[in-house]
């Protein structure tokens, strides 16, 4: 498992997203228990093949953001899904 995170960034377009689908508000509480490394709350995984570094957090029980660590211990979320479809 990778060390807590020092920094949780987010990639152009991630924000916009989740304002659209009125996703914000959970979105920010969900990046406060990364942080805080309180993983249980919001389901903190691998992803399928593990090998590949891809890990995904639960927003909600529709939503899920993925994103990959970066050298310096930053968390990126790269894209938010639907994983219900």
């Amino acid at each position: 498992m990778p060390k807590v995170p020092l920094w949780l960034l987010e990639w152009e377009g991630v924000e916009a997203y989740l304002k659209r689908r009125q996703l914000l508000k959970q979105y920010i509480k969900a990046k406060t228990y990364l942080l805080a490394w309180i993983i249980e709350n919001i389901d903190f995984k691998a992803r399928q093949t593990k090998t590949d570094g891809i890990w995904s957090f639960r927003i909600n029980k529709q939503y899920r953001a993925f994103g990959t660590w970066d050298a310096d211990g930053t968390f990126i979320v790269w894209a938010i899904s639907d994983h219900q479809n």
